[in-house]
């Protein structure tokens, strides 16, 4: 066996040389002056007994004074001392006895640990953001949203380290300062981000499943269909709002083409021919990434037309109060709403819900519906050979719904007839 003297005083020569300690121990003595603990072995793979070695690190002498947490840093650091090789040792013996190359286990042990510095609730949630197949808007909401409600609590906590305790501690306090919808928000974003997690290995659970039927159910209705005498007052409430054209021309256009709201605020000059009287969404603004023609009705067409005196010099329709290069946002329709009365009774989103319901109350074809609404055929078999995309029937429909909205808009609590805009 080696004492410390000897691995202290061992000298350089012209080729590398081993200082035996025992049980397949040795300081290997570079020709630079460096000197390292190796420890061989034998292990078993495959049926064939096959020779190993495991570079255990460099010798040291402890400093005079070390403290135990400096002795810890040191050994991280891959120094150790004669007798801290033996306890290396004695543990990668262990780890062959059962079969495993220590090697192999410090490799994996090294990945752990990369993958722990990267396993904070708030970069593993980022890490799942960038994944989504969203626009960079959304994205931009979503991570707004985790930033003033989710980061303050567990941001910066281990996910694996995350109890339902926690989850339950940011619903609540989500619940009592934005809402049972930005709670259930959080909620579905939460469950996602540990999903990943889970299937990266960096999380043995979900923890918020066991308290996701914590919080009552929202009963706002943002989502339910308007009747005809709510429609009406709607668009007249928002006609004579006196805000920001640009935001009543987009929720105009909204409501007459049933597109979806950042695909209205967002909307671009080059999209449109006014004369066909067709806008083409490309793909990348579409929730489904295809590129949407959408027949405009005579009533957009006009709205368009005197809008282009107004911003046609610009990219957008729609530009944003501050910044003229940019688009307008979507938060602009809740502002608008929220001032008119209408917020927690009717979001944005309800008006694509709204007009499926009515247009199939007036009898119109659900494949124009569905088309119009740029929504996928579940059934796969329709989906294969549905192709049409039944732009002049569509075209008709549109025209149809535009004159039944300017109908709810004039007539006021007067009941119309809904079957009767289809013929």
């Amino acid at each position: 066996m080696l004492a410390d003297t000897q691995c202290r005083n061992a000298k350089p020569k012209d080729k590398p040389y081993k200082m035996p300690d025992g049980k397949g121990l040795y300081l290997e003595v570079k020709p630079n002056g460096v000197k390292a603990w190796r420890y061989r072995f034998e292990l078993r793979e495959g049926g064939i007994v096959k020779e190993s070695l495991f570079a255990i690190g460099g010798y040291v002498t402890a400093p005079r004074g070390e403290t135990l947490e400096e002795a810890q840093a040191r050994r991280a650091g891959g120094s150790f001392t004669l007798s801290e090789a033996r306890d290396e040792r004695a543990k990668a013996r262990a780890l062959v006895k059962q079969g495993i190359n220590p090697a192999h286990k410090r490799q994996l042990d090294r990945i752990k640990r990369e993958q722990e510095g990267a396993t904070t609730f708030d970069a593993v949630a980022k890490e799942w953001l960038a994944m989504k197949d969203w626009e960079d808007a959304t994205k931009a909401r979503r991570l707004n949203m985790l930033e003033r409600v989710v980061f303050p609590k567990i941001g910066t906590l281990p996910v694996k380290s995350i109890t339902p305790a926690h989850v339950l501690d940011v619903l609540n306090n989500a619940a009592k300062k934005n809402g049972l919808t930005v709670a259930a928000e959080a909620k579905r974003t939460m469950s996602g981000v540990f999903e990943l997690a889970v299937s990266t290995l960096r999380a043995d659970a979900d923890p918020v499943y066991p308290v996701r039927k914590a919080l009552p159910a929202n009963k706002t209705q943002h989502k339910r269909p308007l009747d005809q005498e709510e429609i009406g007052q709607l668009l007249r409430d928002v006609e004579g709002h006196g805000g920001r054209h640009e935001t009543i021309a987009a929720f105009r256009l909204m409501w007459l083409t049933l597109c979806r709201p950042s695909e209205a605020v967002e909307a671009r000059w080059a999209e449109f021919d006014l004369d066909a009287a067709i806008w083409r969404i490309p793909a990348e603004r579409m929730k489904k990434r295809k590129e949407h023609v959408v027949p405009l009705p005579r009533q957009a067409v006009g709205m368009l037309r005197a809008l282009q005196g107004i911003t046609g010099h610009r990219e957008h329709l729609f530009p944003h109060r501050d910044n003229r290069s940019k688009p307008m946002v979507t938060a602009s329709f809740r502002q608008m709403l929220n001032v008119l009365g209408w917020g927690g009774k009717y979001s944005p989103h309800a008006t694509r819900t709204t007009g499926s319901t009515r247009l199939n109350e007036m009898g119109f074809a659900s494949d124009w519906i569905e088309r119009q609404l740029a929504h996928t055929e579940v059934n796969t078999v329709r989906r294969t050979y549905n192709h049409a995309m039944h732009v002049i029937e569509r075209a008709q429909m549109m025209q149809a719904w535009a004159d039944m909205l300017d109908t709810w808009k004039t007539d006021g609590n007067k009941v119309i007839p809904i079957g009767k805009a289809a013929a």
